[in-house]
């Protein structure tokens, strides 16, 4: 929440899996949801979405993009999370997987 609250004040349009209504849903779920939404996925289950990742991406299926994140002092990843969003365009993070 408070990751959220950061990006939303750098001009970020977030949205989280509580304030969805999504804790607990499979992740499978999420993923499909955030896709629909054409919206990047952050996430610090990184086993699972490494997973979801390559079989969408075998099966030719597209997503906005998953971020995996390490937790981190909230501070701290969201100046990661901004200079990688900052420096890539919705396109470029289009099927994409990435470390943060």
């Amino acid at each position: 929440m408070v990751l959220a609250a950061m990006l939303r004040g750098r001009g970020f349009p977030v949205t989280t899996a509580r304030d969805a209504g999504h804790l607990g849903r499979a992740d499978e779920h999420q993923l499909r949801v955030a896709a629909d939404a054409d919206r990047i996925l952050l996430t610090h289950n990184r086993a699972d979405f490494e997973r979801l990742h390559r079989q969408w991406i075998e099966s030719g299926r597209r997503h906005a993009g998953i971020i995996i994140a390490r937790r981190r002092v909230s501070g701290e990843l969201t100046v990661r999370l901004g200079r990688l969003l900052g420096r890539l365009t919705a396109d470029e993070f289009t099927s994409q997987l990435f470390y943060a």
